[in-house]
């Protein structure tokens, strides 16, 4: 249903207008754009325009502290956020740690954050008890059209977030903010009386339907070739297109593949998984993926393995993509890489002409921020230097260590053993962040990269410097309740009333005060 809102245009920004009059009613709002920028500078500009209430300052104070100490060292970001924040403002998209989005969300839901400015994922899977939606951006860049409407469907997903039953809200306002009366017409035209997209199945994407061939056959759910046509004939693709025999030479040549990667065996209309196979369907692996693999471990023999190795093999896999993006001035210094790691790298190098190669540089690139990350880079540095967010390091993190996992996997299975110790050591790191020589250390519960580094460079380098230590010195570098906990896991017991520290001899959490003097000068 359309009406019409009667906003007070006290400011020149649209978006806040229609933030001051949400306010203004003691409701709450959701400001979708396009971009982690535009979601960042959006709720930057509202931020400073907006008054807390004076019963609002300490709470929004202690969550504001919160969301700025969520990482070790507080990168621009942190900062932005916290101060953000510190009005009732946030921001939320796919850049920000986990810790800082449930912080983000969970104080929404509570009406302490009144607006968040966002990119579409928060309109997937999150309930919000959003009074008002306000659709900054229905255009956003896709290459190589450039900028182009976004679909109708995803329109109605954002506009689905306003007015929640879920939170006593009998009516929810979706807003679009056009520039133009044209702008406007094209807008009513295409969403508010447009139709929805046709919904296609993607079961012929063969990442997909390799994974679901394998899958199928290791359960043992299907056994023969006959009875493999007949489950795929019953699916939503069979009935939405009809195209059995397209379908049925995609599947023949599936199967082919399968056999010759050592993942299935195939006596005349029998299938059979083999136990590489099963392990791979295990480990959800696309299986083109696996095969990468395994010809990758196995060229290690022929090669100086360094962790570089192993961190450009999974860099150039499906499962990591999108990988970072190589800039023009980077390619140079990118080939330098290649040429520097050459006898290290365990992937084919395609040639210069090859349309893989751009995505090949990628992944040089992509194994250079996790070399950089396990090198003890901070994450102010990486998004400096590799413009990706802390966010967006844990998915990375993630999706690397279950690569390497899958590694670990498959070398068992294809009698690697020799690479095995190199892959659990290079997957430690990786969760850290850390250098090997903090390996030791690293083992103690509460002992991440950070107070692992200030140990080591203090002389305290393993399990047996931590039992020699001085527990005021310790106090010192790491903090009383850590200090206490790391000497008890060797087992010494100290009670907390007999340590003693003077004031001023250890650097706490940084406060939010701090960057704003520092801001202003």
């Amino acid at each position: 249903m359309q009406k019409t809102l009667k906003i007070k245009h006290l400011y020149d920004n649209n978006v806040l207008n229609i933030c001051l009059d949400t306010l203004e009613k003691n409701k709450q709002a959701l400001i979708f754009v396009n971009t982690k920028n535009s979601a960042e500078a959006e709720a930057e500009r509202i931020s400073r325009k907006i008054r807390v209430n004076e019963k609002d300052k300490k709470t929004l104070e202690e969550l504001s502290n919160k969301v700025l100490n969520t990482l070790d060292k507080p990168t621009k970001q942190c900062k932005r956020l916290a101060l953000c924040v510190k009005q009732g403002v946030a921001f939320h998209h796919a850049g920000l740690h986990s810790a800082q989005r449930e912080l983000v969300e969970e104080n929404f839901r509570k009406g302490i954050i009144k607006i968040i400015c966002a990119t579409p994922t928060l309109a997937y899977g999150v309930n919000l008890p959003a009074f008002r939606v306000v659709v900054r951006d229905l255009k956003r860049f896709s290459a190589p059209r450039g900028m182009s409407w976004i679909p109708v469907l995803e329109y109605q997903q954002l506009c689905g977030r306003a007015g929640r039953p879920d939170f006593n809200d009998k009516y929810g306002e979706a807003i679009c903010i056009s520039q133009t009366d044209s702008e406007k017409e094209k807008i009513i035209e295409n969403y508010i009386e447009g139709e929805t997209e046709e919904i296609l199945s993607k079961l012929a994407v063969e990442p997909v339907l390799r994974a679901y061939v394998l899958s199928l056959i290791a359960t043992e759910y299907v056994s023969t070739k006959n009875d493999l046509m007949s489950f795929f004939k019953k699916t939503f693709f069979a009935y939405q297109f009809g195209e059995i025999t397209k379908l049925e030479k995609i599947i023949n040549r599936i199967l082919k593949a399968l056999k010759e990667w050592g993942f299935i065996i195939i006596n005349k209309n029998d299938l059979q998984a083999t136990l590489l196979g099963t392990r791979v369907s295990q480990l959800y692996l696309d299986p083109y993926t696996a095969h990468y693999l395994i010809t990758c471990l196995k060229r290690a023999k022929s090669k100086i393995i360094k962790e570089f190795s192993f961190l450009q093999m999974i860099s150039y896999t499906i499962e990591l993509r999108p990988l970072l993006t190589v800039r023009v001035k980077e390619y140079d210094n990118i080939e330098e890489k290649i040429a520097e790691f050459q006898s290290s790298l365990l992937s084919f190098e395609p040639s210069m002409f090859d349309m893989d190669y751009e995505e090949y540089l990628k992944s040089i690139k992509t194994a250079l921020f996790f070399y950089d990350w396990i090198n003890e880079k901070d994450e102010e540095l990486l998004l400096d230097q590799y413009n990706i967010r802390p966010g967006e390091t844990r998915v990375k993190l993630e999706l690397a260590d279950w690569l390497l996992y899958s590694s670990e996997e498959i070398c068992k299975l294809i009698k690697l053993h020799g690479l095995l110790k190199e892959i659990q050591k290079l997957r430690i790191r990786l969760r850290y962040g850390a250098k090997e020589e903090l390996l030791p250390l690293l083992r103690l519960r509460t002992i991440g990269r950070v107070r692992a580094r200030k140990m080591y460079n203090n002389k305290i380098k393993n399990l047996e410097d931590v039992k020699k230590s001085d527990i005021t010195k310790l106090t010192q570098l790491i903090g009383k309740q850590t200090a206490l906990s790391v000497k008890k896991q060797v087992g010494q017991e100290y009670r907390e009333e007999k340590v003693k520290v003077k004031k001023g001899k250890r650097e706490g959490q940084t406060s939010l005060k701090k960057f704003e003097k520092k801001k202003k000068k």
